[in-house]
């Protein structure tokens, strides 16, 4: 089946449930077609276990503490004190 463009924006959702039952619907522009009207098909819910299995690899050490990391959040770590450091006061602008 073919329509115009105009006739595509008037009856979509006839369109459409035309396309749902199967049908292939062309649009047009000037007698030129420029789109197709077509089934989407359906989607899996689901995504089967193990697609990824060898795909990815994970390191023994992933969830071992990062020494620099934590220095960049917290400063530096001393096993002295259990208080972090303060960065220092801002400088107030003077006028």
């Amino acid at each position: 089946m073919e329509v115009n463009v105009h006739e595509a924006k008037t009856h979509l959702s006839r369109l459409l449930r035309q396309v749902a039952a199967g049908e292939e619907i062309t649009i047009s522009r000037a007698g030129t077609p420029v789109a197709k009207l077509i089934a989407a098909g359906t989607r899996s819910k689901s995504r089967p276990m193990g697609m990824d299995r060898g795909k990815i690899r994970m390191a023994e050490d992933f969830d071992q503490p990062d020494p620099e990391l934590e220095r960049l959040f917290y400063g530096p770590v001393t096993t002295e004190s259990t208080e972090l450091v303060k960065p220092p006061a801002k400088k107030k602008k003077r006028k």
